[in-house]
Parts: C-alpha cells; sequence; structure tokens
C-alpha cells in the first residue's frame, strides 16, 4: 500500500509569477523535490499542484513531474479558462498522461459566481470531456455555489482544496461547517484533509483544528476525502511532520481500511494515480 500526499508545491522564484510571493514571508525561496524527499516519511507519491496562474507553471511543474523519478505521480495545472482557445488548449494539455487536472485560483479572483459563468462554461464541459479534474481552491464564500456548479457540470470531477480554508483562527465554524455539509450532501465532490494549520495561524494547537477536521471527515467520509500536506506552505505555521503526524490522530477513530483510503486510495482513485 503506497501512500500519497495529494497536495503540495515547488517554486523558483526566478521564474517571476508568483504573484502572491512576498519577499516578507518566510517561504520566499526557492522549493524543489531535494527538499521535499527528506520530510515524506513511509509517503512514496505525490501530487503536485499549481501555485502561479501561468502556462508556464504548467510545463514547469510537468517537466518536475517527468525527472521526479517516480514520485510525482500527477500534476494539478493552470491554463486559461476563459480564453478564446481555451478548449483547444484543454485538449491538448489533457495528451500528457502526467496532467491530471487544472486548478483556476478562485480565491483570488473577485467574482464569486466566476466559476459559473457563461465564459467559463466550454472549458469546463471540455476538462470533463477529457477527464481532467478540477481543483477548486475556494474560500467559505464559494460553498454556496458548488451545487450549482456540480449542476451545471455534471461530469467534471472536482476536489475542494483546504476545506475550503475554513475561519480556524477566529474560532468559527458557521456557516462554513453548514455550507460544506450541503455540498457533501447534494454533489459527489471530493475535498482534501490539508491546509488547515495554515488556516489557524501562528501557535496553532492540535484541539484548535480538530473540529474543522472531524467535520471535514465526517461530511465527506474517508471516500471522498484525501490527505495532502500543502507543501511549504504548510511551513508558515508548523513543519511538514507535525502536520501529518497531527493529521493521522485526527483519523484514529477509523479502521484500518478507512486510514487506507484517506492515506492513498481516495487520491489513486479521483486522479487516476499510476
Amino acid at each position: 500500500m503506497i501512500r500519497v500526499d495529494a497536495h503540495h508545491h515547488v517554486w523558483r522564484l526566478d521564474r517571476g509569477d508568483y504573484d502572491w510571493l512576498t519577499p516578507d514571508m518566510p517561504i520566499y525561496r526557492d522549493y524543489g523535490l531535494d527538499d521535499l524527499r527528506p520530510l515524506l516519511g513511509d509517503i512514496d507519491a505525490t501530487v503536485l499542484v499549481q501555485a502561479a496562474p501561468t502556462e508556464a507553471e504548467t510545463e514547469f511543474l510537468l517537466q518536475t513531474a517527468r525527472g521526479s523519478r517516480g514520485l510525482v505521480r500527477g500534476v494539478v495545472g493552470w491554463t486559461d479558462l476563459e480564453a478564446p482557445g481555451a478548449v483547444q488548449r484543454i485538449e491538448a494539455l489533457a495528451k500528457d498522461p502526467l496532467l491530471k487536472g487544472l486548478r483556476p485560483m478562485l480565491e483570488n479572483i473577485e467574482d464569486t459566481d466566476w466559476i459559473i459563468s457563461d465564459a467559463v462554461h466550454p472549458a469546463l464541459r471540455a476538462m470533463a470531456d477529457a477527464g481532467l479534474r478540477l481543483d477548486a481552491l475556494i474560500q467559505p464564500r464559494h460553498l454556496s455555489i458548488m451545487p450549482v456548479l456540480a449542476k451545471m457540470h455534471p461530469k467534471l470531477n472536482v476536489v475542494i482544496d483546504h476545506g475550503a480554508k475554513p475561519p480556524i483562527s477566529t474560532r468559527e465554524l458557521e456557516p462554513w461547517a453548514a455550507d460544506l455539509a450541503r455540498v457533501a450532501r447534494e454533489t459527489r465532490m471530493f475535498c482534501k484533509l490539508s491546509g488547515l494549520g495554515t488556516e489557524a495561524g501562528g501557535g496553532w494547537m492540535m484541539n484548535d483544528v480538530r473540529p474543522y477536521a472531524d467535520h471535514i471527515l465526517d461530511s465527506f467520509g474517508p471516500s471522498r476525502v484525501m490527505w495532502g500536506s500543502d507543501w511549504p506552505v504548510v511551513e508558515l505555521t508548523t513543519p511538514y511532520q507535525r502536520w501529518h503526524t497531527i493529521s493521522q490522530r485526527f483519523l484514529f477513530r477509523f479502521g484500518l481500511e478507512e486510514r487506507d483510503e484517506i492515506l492513498c486510495d481516495t487520491a489513486v482513485k479521483f486522479y487516476g494515480l499510476k
């Protein structure tokens, strides 16, 4: 049984397209797979996710995956979903077996309804037809439109990144909890158990995050939840290994088969990893 980190990044600052990454941030430096490998422990497969909204990012990640000696089993890239040639570009990208999905950076788009707009509809339909998945980098404000997205694109496989970034630092559960539960109940979307430490802020303890992790697990169940590190962003508030250890404590209430789903099978099934 392999173990999968279903969400991490790498980047090189000299590429100059990480607008969100600023010199005042502790993670403002290059990060590559050689930095990640010593942290992985029993993890032997990963999904590499875009961190910049450019075509150059997609090619950089695919090149990284090709040279990863089998570590990176899938890439979630980026392309402009409302560009005039988006459908043709998606069809071309989908020919690469390492490309498993695309991720528009919805949290940075002011229009909450952008993903369900007419301008994006052809691209999402093309993604579904090509077998590409959508990573939904969303905030709580987007949860109410996720059922709408699911009805508009019933063939599109969608995973919600980082539990939709709940407001853990302010210890608020609602309306995030009710909205997330509705998405789980009314759609067949998946969810990543990732990024929660970042939302908790510096100095967080396990019990600060537990109510949010428990709600994700209760709402979606092990067959629709996959674990991810969100490295190196996770390093803003805690080391990789600590997030991995604490996450596994959240899973103690499950049997071994259900833990295997969260730590491996769900990601393999969703992304079609080999």
